[in-house]
């Protein structure tokens, strides 16, 4: 028969074997890491509506959780998941009120003098998504100030590039026209979802004076390779920049990005990621191109 100490020694182990199993468990914040991978996994076609229908609930979440870094990582995910494609208005404000909740929290140290990362999306989702934030951060500021001077580069911004067939395209011999300059790459998905819309919408639009100039940081012959193995004519100009100078004018370092130029050469549209054929057309519209 056992002791009452040792009964009483036997019940400690027992809740801290228990409470161990709880702690061993996966957490909150691994718990929504999983469902935004799951969002991840579904087909381009069908993430943004799934995306719009979770955002909510993920948002809640998320600003459920405790202060910390582990907080601003999550939602600054969240606000990189709603970009692509057109999931919708609400979803895009729902992810950068999350974002900013996190970061007034938990501000994030600027690194070797430039805004921390969160800032710059947060900065981008209210310049080029038109979403509204009432976060008040110097680094904020410093990031919508470095996202002016940017397009103010783009707006000077000139280049004459090869095609695939040596034929030299330059920018500002354009004028006149409505012009998408459009970047990509070999081995961005996205990017093809893309340039499909791209393509129809240039041949319907051509006439009109639509010129779709798809840019890409690689040499003449993967490109070529990428395009001969892809079915389908692709009808847009396709042009190397295979030192990425041009690039580097236009500050990318994400793709697929547009820029739209309207008929006098202003910069009037561009976007952070992935358009849908509707979303390409609207910032066309802002050029003067209808249907």
């Amino acid at each position: 028969m056992f002791s009452s100490g040792y009964r009483m020694l036997l019940a400690v182990l027992l809740v801290a074997g228990i409470a161990n199993t709880a702690v061993a468990g996966p957490s909150a914040e691994s718990l929504i890491n999983d469902r935004i991978d799951k969002l991840r996994q579904i087909p381009d076609e069908k993430r943004p509506q799934a995306i719009a229908q979770q955002v909510a609930g993920l948002a809640a979440d998320i600003g459920a959780l405790p202060a910390g870094q582990g907080k601003v990582k999550l939602a600054d995910t969240l606000a990189h998941l709603v970009t692509p494609g057109d999931p919708g208005k609400e979803t895009l404000q729902a992810a950068a009120d999350t974002l900013a909740k996190s970061l007034t929290e938990t501000p994030q140290p600027a690194k070797n003098d430039k805004p921390a990362e969160p800032y710059m999306e947060l900065a981008m989702l209210a310049r080029y998504e038109g979403v509204s934030t009432t976060l008040k951060d110097p680094q904020l500021a410093k990031a919508d100030e470095i996202l002016v001077a940017n397009d103010a580069d783009v707006q000077k911004a000139d280049f004459t590039l090869k095609d695939l067939n040596g034929k030299k395209v330059t920018l500002s011999a354009l004028h006149g026209q409505i012009v998408l300059v459009s970047f990509w790459g070999t081995e961005c998905e996205p990017c093809r979802k893309e340039m499909a819309d791209l393509d129809l919408i240039y041949t319907h639009f051509q006439a009109q004076g639509l010129a779709i100039l798809s840019v890409a940081n690689e040499n003449e012959f993967r490109i070529g390779t990428f395009l001969r193995k892809n079915p389908g004519v692709y009808h847009p100009s396709v042009l190397a920049d295979a030192d990425g100078k041009v690039t580097k004018q236009f500050h990318v370092d994400t793709l697929p990005r547009a820029f739209v130029f309207d008929r006098d050469g202003k910069l009037v549209a561009q976007s952070m990621d992935m358009r849908t054929q509707h979303q390409l057309l609207l910032m066309l519209a802002k050029a003067g191109l209808h249907p």
